[in-house]
């Protein structure tokens, strides 16, 4: 199964464009990232993790409280605090 594909997938059968993008404040810059984009990082990660995330979005579409926006600026945000960690750490 091609997870980025099926979280695709999803997107699409929410009328949501993988395209579309999430602006983010960071240090005072807006940072933007595409849907897309966020699934792709989240791809790089083992097959367990690429299951996780899927199941994680298709409960979020399940839940509509959360919703796929709010799940992906969630993740969104994680993969800049990640980031920015990392480049933290790189200073030390």
């Amino acid at each position: 199964m091609d997870i980025a594909k099926e979280c695709r997938k999803v997107l699409q059968q929410e009328g949501v464009n993988p395209a579309s993008s999430i602006d983010f404040e960071v240090n005072g810059e807006v940072m933007s990232l595409t849907l897309d984009s966020i699934i792709e990082s989240y791809m790089q990660a083992s097959k367990e993790s690429q299951l996780v995330f899927y199941s994680a979005l298709k409960k979020a579409v399940e839940a509509k409280e959360m919703g796929v926006e709010k799940f992906f600026e969630g993740m969104g945000q994680l993969l800049l605090m990640t980031h920015l960690s990392d480049k933290f750490e790189n200073l030390q």
